[in-house]
């Protein structure tokens, strides 16, 4: 696969003199069971096919999650258009299994009753939303020994929680929206519509609805699915928009351009997921103002929050940090820890090649751990001076 012809451009000199030959063993992860699956496997064919023409990269094992949670190889030079009936015909079976042995392993050709490891040296991690960006992925991956690129579970979890990362924000002082959880029972919030409703585990604007008054709101909570898990509302102000950067944090961290993501119908309130992706290619087809237009005193200041928000979050591999702004003041909307296309396009100045920020990402999983696990404590004194447990029960 290194031998194919590169699709990824050139590299500095610098860059190529730094790197040593074929050594990087890849596992691309993609796909997965979220409602951002579609948009997970533009990311991880983009990703594996970047990586498959790396002189870099040794070998890249493409797995797929499927919808029902499933775990495919498939080549790494397929197109999107292999997974619009769901998974590929052509693939073989894998099981990402726990313990000190663990990892992924695939039915072997011969002997065909045997199991065999797929040797990565760390796994590259595309999915978005859900199980793949919560901490739920990043924790199976923990449990199995194997070394990921972003956030570690409990940033990543964090990252997804809508609720918490306004909580955790507006305790250290940054500038947020007021955004209160919404359910059953709880009391309407203390500012006025009309509201933005948000589900509260979730990102890429799926499932957020505006609407003018309460009793909307409320009813809005029986008729979304993506509110079931939970919900949060916020104020709804027709005077703020949207802008975005992305936080590299490997080998050190790095802000990218800023930029003003522009919605396809001029008269939507809101950046819809139709605004983000659907364009073919991900988030590389959205439209687009790079680099933003906005006074350079907004920009210094939202630079400086970015990188209290990437301290304040965990941020670890390549995040993108979400503002809404009216040109003079700044709030921090959310962190996007596995944003879409890993945020390629925003790192214009200077230029960063696709495959360079591949190869940051897996080396920084290889060589800066997500979580390391210690028993430290755990000398078994406790246990020698429980007693009787069923004299505990009595």
């Amino acid at each position: 696969m290194a031998g194919e012809t590169s699709i990824v451009g050139c590299r500095s000199a610098a860059y190529n003199a730094a790197m040593p030959g074929p050594s990087l063993r890849v596992g691309v992860l993609f796909g997965g069971p979220s409602p951002e699956h579609d948009v997970s496997i533009l990311t991880g064919l983009q990703a594996a096919r970047a990586l498959a023409a790396d002189d870099a990269v040794a070998a890249v094992h493409a797995l797929y999650w499927t919808k029902t949670a499933d775990w495919l190889e498939v080549s790494p030079l397929l197109e999107a258009s292999a997974f619009v009936g769901g998974a590929p015909e052509v693939g073989r079976q894998v099981e990402l299994r726990t313990g000190a042995d663990g990892g992924f392993v695939a039915r072997a050709s011969w002997p065909r009753s045997g199991l065999r490891r797929i040797e990565i040296d760390a796994a590259l991690l595309c999915c978005h939303g859900g199980p793949g960006e919560d901490g739920s992925l990043q924790g199976m991956l923990d449990c199995a020994h194997v070394a990921y690129s972003g956030p570690c579970a409990a940033a990543a979890a964090l990252g997804m929680d809508k609720l918490a990362t306004t909580g955790v924000l507006a305790a250290a002082g940054v500038p947020t929206l007021p955004r209160v959880a919404l359910g059953p029972g709880l009391a309407a919030p203390a500012f006025a519509g009309p509201y933005i409703v948000k589900p509260r585990y979730g990102g890429s604007s799926i499932g957020i609805d505006v609407v003018k008054d309460w009793p909307t709101v409320q009813a809005r909570l029986s008729a979304n699915v993506h509110l079931r898990q939970g919900a949060v509302v916020e104020p709804y102000r027709d005077d703020l928009y949207d802008l975005q950067v992305a936080v590299r944090t490997w080998p050190t961290t790095v802000l990218s351009a800023v930029e003003r993501p522009l919605a396809r119908n001029e008269t939507a309130e809101i950046l819809d997921y139709a605004d983000k992706y659907v364009g073919g290619e991900g988030m590389l087809s959205a439209p687009r103002e790079l680099p933003a237009r906005i006074d350079t005193a907004v920009e210094r200041e939202l630079r400086e929050l970015a990188l209290v928000v990437a301290r304040l979050l965990g941020a670890r591999g390549v995040n993108r940090i979400d503002f809404l702004s009216d040109g003079r003041e700044l709030y921090v909307n959310e962190i996007n820890t596995i944003p879409g296309s890993l945020s390629r396009y925003l790192f214009i100045d200077p230029p960063l090649e696709f495959g360079e920020l591949l190869t940051g990402l897996v080396t920084e999983a290889v060589e800066r751990p997500a979580m390391t696990f210690s028993v430290a404590g755990a000398d078994g004194s406790v246990l020698r001076g429980a007693g009787n447990i069923a004299a505990k029960l009595g």
